[in-house]
């Protein structure tokens, strides 16, 4: 459970119907690899010691009682074994039968959970064996000990924050009112469930979905486990689809036929996070349920599940191409609203020929085309200074001319060196007033434009850069609408890529590439034999780094251990271990110290799940302190 990761395993032995010492066999040896792989909760099939196509087998009295022979060797053999595990069976309780899960861990049984829902539609006729286990209270003997026997029992994991398990049994998922839903609303955030589940055409979609929303609705990780071969193919098939899902996202799933064992990793950390943020999510703390401790080791976990390295960019082509139209829809429609309801006929935008400018000018092409102004509308203004290169703002100029935009040129140099004279600064000592000087003249024109076109001053800042600070306070920081505020660096750069590929037009193509092909940079130092002499990224460190840190620690709430951890993982072979926590260091830095700027951030549309904006996601005083969150990356 270091940093609140949990492994967990859905296992699928092969079976034999009613050979209940063939079936404990392959149940333990099952067993045995989850063990080595370090499962910490192991999830077995429904009624996989019987199996669960016994029919009216389940009648007779030397298969109940074989089965319980087994569940002991079972229990037994799990002494000194460092897991939870759920194994099915038949169970006679009270002078009726009922389908149960055995929770079991280190040599000892803890509890019978019974199946709530018992189906008897199409295929299914359940209740021709089985009694439904709904409100079942009571206790058997077993080994000595006396054991639960009930539907409304959670698990608990002592010495481990947040780890509660809950279990239902295959049906169970599949009705409006699950048990699930009663189990995570009492605490659990880990639900099981033991299932049978036939195949059909279609049907591996439909499961996959249920999973999905559960785990997503419920805010929990969701182990399910299937009956596969070995089960008796009289008249249906089991596949093993086995599937681990966490808050809506698939960790694991088998391939069917197959009876794959599948593991995933869990964090429980991140579902409390969820849940604590989730201010609609409301656990009943004095709901009617059994609590029962059981002990895991505090070890950390090795993990299998993999961080994407680029968490704002979708890492499948379509899935990309799908997002990237929706922000750029996103984007139009928020300067759309903008323009209509001030009534302003026009746009301003600073172009630099670099990606955000780039971005900012397609957002505004596609606005004026939804509103249906001409292009021409669109003040395209070009100001360059002591850092201007040729090959930016030629790109920018052809970026505005192909786009049918008006381009406007202010040379702002002989300006600023006149502030210059007016405040004593020397033009040779290139220090911050050097650089922020011009960006804030490049404000002044841009708001004095606007106003002489009634127009509106569009931003070009990128999330990222909001986040870091890097951004002129009342330069390049303020504008009238901040069409690009929710997009990080890495998926603009995606962006201008996906208009680049899509727009039908080889020059404004070529030029889109070439702003690509540019380095990222602000432009305010002189130029060296021509080239770009400021580089962005190496003054506060990679932007596919900063972005990480910032969807981990926000998103996800990771502390900066934990982010380092994943972030070594994610970054292995690309970034040395001192060089991550070196730029991760920058980033709370920046981060703490810069969030004045962004209390005070112009409007700008939202377009994920991560935002900055002081009225909506992010409401953080100007002055907060780093200290702690320093401290645990000292440590490092």
């Amino acid at each position: 459970m270091e940093h609140g990761f949990i492994k967990v395993a859905a296992v699928t032995p092969s079976g034999k119907v009613a050979d209940t010492v063939y079936n404990r066999q392959q149940i333990i040896s099952g067993m045995e690899e989850a063990f080595l792989k370090g499962a910490k909760i192991i999830v077995f099939p429904e009624l996989c010691i019987s199996g669960y196509t016994c029919e009216d087998l389940f009648f007779q009295e030397k298969l109940l009682s074989s089965c319980m022979e087994q569940l002991h060797l079972i229990v037994s053999h799990t002494k000194g074994r460092d897991a939870l595990l759920f194994v099915g069976l038949p169970l006679e309780y009270g002078g009726k039968l009922y389908n149960v899960a055995a929770a079991i861990c280190n040599g000892r049984l803890l509890a019978f959970i019974p199946k709530m829902n018992i189906p008897s539609y199409g295929e299914f006729y359940e209740t021709r064996h089985f009694y439904p286990g709904k409100g079942l209270v009571g206790s058997i003997s077993f080994d000595g000990e006396t054991v639960p026997v009930g539907s409304d029992i959670l698990f608990k994991a002592e010495g481990m924050e947040g780890l509660v398990v809950g279990c239902e049994i295959c049906e169970d998922i599949w009705v409006p009112d699950s048990p699930g839903i009663s189990h995570a609303m009492a605490g659990a955030d880990v639900i099981v469930n033991l299932s049978a589940s036939s195949e059909t055409i279609g049907k591996d979609g439909y499961r996959r979905m249920l999973v999905e929303a559960a785990s997503a609705k419920l805010i929990c990780g969701y182990v399910y486990c299937s009956a596969g071969e070995g089960e008796s193919t009289q008249d249906l098939v089991f596949g093993g689809h086995n599937i681990i899902a966490e808050n809506g996202t698939v960790l694991g799933e088998a391939r069917r036929f197959t009876n794959e064992t599948i593991y995933g990793d869990i964090d429980i950390d991140r579902l409390r996070m969820e849940r604590r943020r989730m201010n609609t999510f409301e656990v009943k703390e004095n709901a009617p349920y059994l609590w029962i401790p059981f002990t895991l080791k505090r070890e950390e976990t090795v993990l299998e599940r993999s961080f994407p390295a680029l968490p704002f960019v979708p890492a499948d082509t379509g899935e990309r191409e799908r997002r990237c139209e929706e922000i750029l829809s996103i984007q139009s429609m928020g300067l759309k609203k903008r323009l209509a309801h001030t009534g302003c006929n026009s746009v301003v935008i600073g172009v630099s020929g670099g990606l955000d400018s780039t971005l900012a000018l397609l957002v505004a092409a596609r606005s004026m085309d939804l509103l249906g102004i001409e292009r021409k509308q669109i003040r395209a203004v070009t100001m360059p200074c002591f850092g201007t290169t040729d090959r930016t703002y030629e790109n920018a100029c052809k970026l505005a001319k192909i786009l049918g935009a008006s381009l406007e040129e202010v040379r702002i140099g002989e300006a600023v060196k006149t502030h210059f004279r007016d405040i004593g600064q020397n033009p040779d000592d290139h220090d911050v007033v050097y650089e922020n000087a011009q960006a804030r003249e490049r404000t002044q024109v841009l708001m004095d434009i606007a106003n002489r076109e009634n127009g509106l001053v569009v931003g070009t800042g990128d999330m990222s850069e909001l986040a870091l600070g890097w951004a002129t306070y009342n330069g390049d920081h303020m504008s009238m609408y901040g069409v690009n505020a929710g997009v990080p660096k890495t998926l603009v750069r995606h962006l201008v890529r996906y208009y680049a590929d899509t727009c039908r037009n080889k020059e404004l193509q070529k030029v889109l590439l070439d702003v690509l092909d540019t380095p990222v940079s602000p432009e305010l130092l002189p130029p060296v034999e021509g080239e770009i002499a400021q580089r962005t990224e190496d003054l506060v460190g990679p932007y596919e780094l900063h972005d990480f840190f910032l969807y981990y620690m926000l998103r996800c709430g990771f502390p900066p251990a934990k982010i380092y951890r994943i972030a070594r993982m994610s970054f292995a072979g690309q970034y040395e271990d001192e060089v991550i926590l070196k730029w991760l260091k920058t980033f709370y830095r920046r981060f703490f110290s810069q969030q004045f700027k962004r209390s005070c951030l112009p409007d700008g549309p939202k377009v994920g799940s991560v935002a900055l904006s002081p009225r909506g996601d992010l409401r953080m005083p100007s002055d907060a302190c780093v200290g702690v969150w320093m401290q645990e990356l000292e440590g490092l």
